[in-house]
C-alpha cells in the first residue's frame, strides 16, 4: 500500500501573496516580517542554492566531547577516554575515531554551540525537527508528550505544504525506521496539524538487507508501466464524462492521492532509487555493509532521484543514548560506521556535483553531560543528557567548510560565544532551499505561525566568527 501523499495546488509565492489550501484546513500566508534576516544585507547570496537537504539524525544524543569538541586539558572525569587528532584544517581537532572525517575537514563546518532547553528525548526530538517548544499536557509528564496531530509540522512537511509537487516525486523521505519505543512515539516526525497528506514518506527496512526493496512503491506482478498508463487514460476519460464537475471532499482527496501514486509508479525514478543492490559491490563496501552505511547510500540515491528532503536516522531511538559504556559503544560501532558512511557520501556528492546543491546536516537532539557518571546498578560509566551545548556538522550548498562556528567553555558544558537553537538550524535550511523569510502558515484555529522562527546561522556562509 502506498503511503498517504497528496498534493495541493501550486500558487506563486511572494511577499504580498496568499497560499490557500482549504483541503488541509490551513492557510499559508506571506506577511511583512523578516526574522530570518539576522545580519546586514538580509540573506546571504546562497539563499536558494540548495535543491536538497539531507539530515543525518543521531537519535539519542551524541557526545560533543567524544566527537567534535574534544577537551584534552579537562580533568579525566570530563575529557573521557578518547584522544583528539589533527584534521586536514590546521587548528581543528576531532575525536581519534573519526579519521576519515578528519581527512575531509575542508568540506565540513562544525557548529559547537548548538543549544536548547529540553533534556528529554521526546521533547528534544520535537524541538530538533520542528524548531518549536513542546508543551506538556495539563497534569501530564514528559512521557505524555508523544506524537499528535496538534503538533507543529516538521521541516519536511512544511516544505511540502509551501512547495507541493505534482511530478510524483515525494518532497521528503525518512528512513530506515520510525522513532517508536514501546508505547511511545517520538513527536515531530510528521506534518502535525497540516494533515497526513504532507507527512514524509516513511521507510521501515534495513537497506543493508539483501532482500531490501521498496515493496510499497512496486507494481503488482504483471502490471507494466505501459499498462498502468493505459488504465490512467481510461480513468481520465471516465472522469471527463462527469460534465466537468470537480471532485470535492474525500473524493477529491482520494483522486489527488491516486494521481500522485500513478505518477510515481509510471516515472519509476524513486522506485529505482530503492534498488540499492544495483550499486556495484565496491561502492556498497565504501559506505559499509551495515545499516548506517547503506542508509546513507540510499539517501544519496534518493537525492539523485530528485527528492528534496531526506532524513537518514543513524539507528533506532536512543541508539546514541550512551548512559552506559559510552566509549565502548562509540569506539566499537557508532563512530567507525558513521565515519565510513559519511566519508563515502561526501566523496560521491562532491564527485557528482551534488554537494553544491545539497545541504548536509549531521546532529542529534542534544549532547551528553560533561561529567562522566555511572547509573545506579551499572558498572560501566557513560554520559547523561545535555542540551546546554552540543555539536553538529554542516556541509554543501554554499556552506564554507574547514571552519568551526562557536566556542564552548573548558568542559564543553556551555557556550562562551553565541549559541544557535534548532530553530536557527531549520531557518538556515529554509534559507538554503530559498523559502522566503516571511512565509507563514495558519493552524486550524487560524493562528499564524512563522516558518522561519529562528535566524540564519550566517557564519556558515560568511566564515565570520559570531
Amino acid at each position: 500500500m502506498l503511503p498517504s501523499y497528496a498534493m495541493l495546488p501550486s500558487y506563486a509565492l511572494n511577499r504580498r501573496g496568499m497560499l490557500r489550501a482549504s483541503a488541509a484546513g490551513v492557510v499559508g500566508s506571506m506577511l511583512p516580517t523578516d526574522p530570518c534576516a539576522a545580519f546586514a544585507g538580509g540573506y546571504p547570496q546562497t539563499s536558494g542554492q540548495a535543491k536538497s537537504v539531507l539530515h543525518v539524525h543521531l537519535s539519542g544524543g551524541a557526545s560533543q566531547l567524544d566527537m567534535l569538541d574534544p577537551k584534552p586539558d579537562a580533568p579525566a572525569e570530563v575529557r573521557g577516554e578518547f584522544k583528539p587528532i589533527a584534521t586536514a584544517v590546521p587548528g581543528i581537532a576531532v575525536c581519534e575515531h573519526l579519521p576519515l572525517l578528519a581527512k575531509q575537514m575542508q568540506r565540513w563546518a562544525i557548529v559547537r554551540t548548538l543549544a536548547h532547553r529540553e533534556h528529554n528525548h521526546l521533547l528534544a526530538t520535537h524541538v530538533a525537527l520542528t524548531g518549536r517548544p513542546t508543551p506538556i499536557p495539563r497534569g501530564g509528564t514528559d512521557l505524555d508528550r508523544v506524537e499528535s496531530r496538534n503538533d507543529f509540522p516538521n521541516f519536511a512537511a512544511a516544505l511540502d505544504f509551501v512547495r507541493p509537487r505534482t511530478d510524483g516525486i515525494p518532497t521528503a523521505v525518512s528512513l530506515p525506521n520510525y522513532f517508536i519505543e514501546g508505547p511511545l512515539t517520538w513527536p515531530g516526525q510528521h506534518a502535525g496539524f497540516l494533515g497526513a497528506k504532507h507527512d514524509p514518506w516513511q521507510i521501515n527496512g534495513d537497506p543493508n538487507d539483501d532482500a531490501f526493496r521498496m515493496q510499497a512503491l512496486s507494481m503488482r506482478e504483471g502490471i507494466t508501466q505501459q499498462r498502468l498508463q493505459s488504465r490512467r487514460q481510461l480513468l481520465e476519460k471516465l472522469q471527463n464524462r462527469r460534465d466537468g464537475a470537480m471532485l470535492k471532499g474525500d473524493a477529491g482527496s482520494f483522486r489527488q492521492q491516486q494521481e500522485t501514486a500513478i505518477k510515481l509508479l509510471t516515472s519509476g525514478k524513486v522506485v529505482k532509487a530503492f534498488e540499492v543492490n544495483q550499486e556495484n559491490a565496491a561502492t556498497r563496501d565504501r559506505y559499509g555493509r551495515h545499516q548506517f552505511g547503506q542508509s546513507l547510500l540510499l539517501a544519496r540515491r534518493l537525492i539523485q532521484a530528485g527528492v528534496p528532503v531526506v532524513q537518514a536516522a543513524m539507528g533506532i531511538v536512543q541508539t546514541w543514548d550512551t548512559h552506559t559504556d559510552n566509549w565502548g559503544k562509540l569506539k566499537n560501532k557508532l563512530l567507525p560506521q558513521l565515519d565510513q558512511g559519511l566519508a563515502a557520501l561526501m566523496d560521491d556528492l562532491a564527485s557528482s556535483g551534488l554537494l553544491e546543491q545539497t545541504l548536509v546536516v549531521v546532529m542529534g537532539e542534544f549532547g551528553r553531560t560533561p561529567k562522566v557518571s555511572t547509573l545506579p546498578g551499572q558498572t560501566v560509566p557513560g554520559r547523561d543528557h545535555w542540551a546546554h551545548t552540543y555539536s553538529g556538522l554542516f556541509a554543501g550548498a554554499g556552506v564554507r567548510g574547514g571552519q568551526v562556528v562557536g566556542k564552548t567553555d573548558a568542559q564543553a558544558a556551555y557556550p562562551i560565544t553565541r549559541s544557535y537553537s534548532p530553530a536557527d538550524c531549520l531557518t538556515t535550511a529554509f534559507h538554503a532551499v530559498g523559502v522566503e523569510s516571511e512565509t507563514q502558515i495558519m493552524d486550524p484555529l487560524d493562528r499564524p505561525h512563522q516558518l522561519c522562527n529562528g535566524q540564519v546561522i550566517s557564519p556558515l556562509y560568511t566564515g565570520a566568527a559570531q
